[in-house]
């Protein structure tokens, strides 16, 4: 009973009988104090000061204890704006931070106590940032201007580094979306595919030849635009060897070949960068000067070029060049030498930027591909030894199963005998 004489409950969980009469006799104290009017004793105010903060909450919760200065000063506002001060990151990343931060504000609201933040409410928070179709400054890329899956995840994923830098610091006992599943950034229904006929087409129709080398470098040495062309200097281009050397901003805090790598300069980049070389002013240290004024808006630029060339802007417009190259690349060369090349790992690679085409499915369906093989290739592929005969000790296996893991010649040269045998009841 409190001291206003009505009945509450706290729910200590599963502890010893000891332990739980402990607790009995301090809040039995709490609230003999509360109806004299007297303060606590010393013993009494240092178990209340040492109280883990979810059992302080749950004696706050039914007024016995004070709000602790430290927790009234945890807001969710103050969380986010200690997370964005201490976040050492790019300016392009950390405008993604705010972007999904100022989603958490904009539903929990700013002043809101980190404890009044529980997993239902995250779960709602969820739901909202999935079916919200009103945006914040330009249109959004899906037709009923809801957010991205890709982006859902991405805004997951940042309000779990938040919390869990919250519980780090000593915020919280545990973070609200600690059970929250972010799901894959990957957005297929954004890729594409340009090919290098669209590309001529599109550098056909490039105003002069600086922006003709901002489309080569992207879509035939796939370089992050403008991040890695804003420090590229006619130095780093070797013509001798054919050899471009990039730094990428981006990745540099990787270390080893994510800081600096060289890119393989193709005959068509070559020319690209000739022509642009030609017609630098005297002087001219920087391949791309360009990009060194951020008052240009490059994508709105090259969304004119595009109509420009008749041609339907494609989504992701520089990204999608980027991902064209290492696409194209991949179809040629090991896939260990292109993640090389263009600064990222294997994983990335397939999950993010190599593109499955349309013209490999259809190359299958028209025959192309083992049977079309140079002859020498397929002699050896006829005269490889073949498996072992399996031991008649042994019970067979079912015919599906011989079929499906066995291999089988599918040709015999003229003078090979086949050995014929009788099929089973099966």
């Amino acid at each position: 009973m409190d001291a206003a004489g009505d009945r509450q409950a706290i729910y200590l969980g599963r502890i010893p009988k000891k332990a739980a009469e402990q607790v009995q006799r301090r809040i039995e104290e709490i609230v003999a104090g509360r109806i004299a009017g007297t303060a606590n004793s010393p013993e009494l105010a240092a178990w209340i000061r040492d109280l883990p903060n979810p059992f302080h909450r749950k004696l706050l919760k039914v007024g016995l204890v004070e709000v602790r200065e430290r927790d009234a000063q945890v807001t969710l506002g103050g969380l986010i704006d200690e997370f964005l001060a201490r976040a050492t990151v790019k300016s392009s990343t950390y405008t993604n931070y705010k972007q999904s931060t100022d989603s958490l504000r904009a539903f929990f609201g700013n002043n809101t106590p980190l404890s009044e933040i529980t997993p239902k409410r995250c779960d709602e928070w969820r739901q909202f940032i999935a079916t919200d179709t009103e945006g914040t400054t330009t249109k959004r890329g899906t037709k009923d201007n809801r957010l991205s899956t890709a982006t859902q995840s991405k805004r997951i994923k940042m309000a779990k580094s938040v919390f869990s830098r919250a519980v780090r610091w000593g915020m919280l006992p545990a973070s609200p979306f600690a059970g929250m599943k972010a799901g894959s950034q990957a957005n297929p229904d954004r890729e594409f595919f340009v090919t290098r006929e669209a590309t001529e087409a599109v550098l056909d129709a490039c105003p002069d030849a600086e922006w003709r080398l901002v489309v080569g470098l992207s879509r035939y040495a796939g370089l992050r635009c403008p991040s890695e062309m804003v420090e590229m200097a006619w130095a780093d281009v070797d013509w001798g060897r054919g050899m471009l050397t990039v730094r990428s901003p981006k990745t540099e805090h990787h270390g080893a070949h994510h800081a600096v790598r060289h890119v393989p300069i193709s005959p068509r980049l070559r020319e690209l960068l000739a022509e642009s070389f030609e017609f630098a002013t005297d002087g001219e240290v920087r391949v791309v000067p360009r990009v060194q004024d951020n008052k240009i808006n490059l994508r709105t630029t090259l969304q004119r070029i595009i109509e420009r060339a008749g041609l339907k802007p494609w989504p992701r417009l520089l990204q999608n060049l980027r991902s064209s190259c290492e696409t194209e690349w991949c179809e040629h060369y090991p896939i260990a030498s292109v993640t090389r090349w263009l600064g990222n790992s294997p994983t990335v690679a397939l999950k993010h930027y190599i593109q499955a085409r349309d013209v490999h499915f259809e190359a299958v369906v028209a025959g192309a591909g083992r049977r079309d093989a140079p002859d020498d290739a397929r002699t050896t592929h006829l005269t490889t030894q073949q498996a072992a005969a399996p031991n008649r000790k042994v019970l067979p296996r079912s015919l599906e199963d011989r079929v499906a893991k066995e291999p089988t010649r599918h040709e015999a040269t003229a003078g090979e005998v086949m050995r014929e045998t009788k099929v089973g009841p099966v």
